[in-house]
């Protein structure tokens, strides 16, 4: 049901403007990436971002989002099309600036993996509908929360653009980034 929804998006051109159900989706926050420096919604390189709500060193299903979204990143740059892959945690104790960095490398060097205090990190939950639950502690992994999946593709401002569900094959996710990516 989700790939025959999200399949229209496979032959939709390029739109003009944001379909209506997205504007409530997004918007500003400021969060530590794996550096130190502060980020915000808006790319400092002026380029699309892929975004995804999860941990950074998660044995769950990021462990096949991520490097779904390290392969579609380096696929789209094939095609001369730049897409930055980011993610914001959903456990700040587990994901720190000091463990993002090497986790988020283990997939592709240009990931920028986000997190911040409860509240800094619940503005940005809150900007994009992201619910989470605690559902058990894990002996060798700490808490486990469940927590939305979807992908969210923004542009160089932070205004997102669509969202992809990541049931999705590599190419059906690529397709659908370039009808709103232009190549460089």
């Amino acid at each position: 049901m989700i790939r025959a929804a999200f399949s229209m998006c496979l032959a939709t051109p390029a739109v003009a403007e944001t379909p209506a159900f997205l504007q409530a989706v997004g918007g500003d926050f400021a969060l530590t990436d794996q550096t130190g420096a502060t980020r915000t919604q808006a790319s400092p390189d002026g380029t699309a971002q892929l975004l995804f709500f999860g941990y950074a060193n998660c044995k769950q299903i990021c462990s096949s989002v991520l490097p779904q979204m390290a392969d579609v990143v380096d696929d789209l740059a094939r095609d001369g099309v730049a897409v930055t892959p980011m993610m914001i945690t959903v456990d700040e104790t587990v994901d720190t600036v000091a463990t993002l960095g090497p986790a988020l490398r283990e997939y592709h060097p240009d990931f920028v993996g986000l997190t911040g205090s409860q509240t800094e990190l619940q503005v940005a939950y809150d900007a994009f509908q992201i619910e989470k639950e605690h559902l058990f502690d894990d002996p060798e992994y700490g808490p486990v929360y469940a927590h939305g999946s979807f992908l969210y593709l923004m542009d160089s401002a932070g205004a997102v653009l669509t969202i992809i569900p990541p049931v999705l094959t590599d190419d059906e996710i690529t397709t659908i980034i370039a009808n709103y990516v232009e190549p460089a």
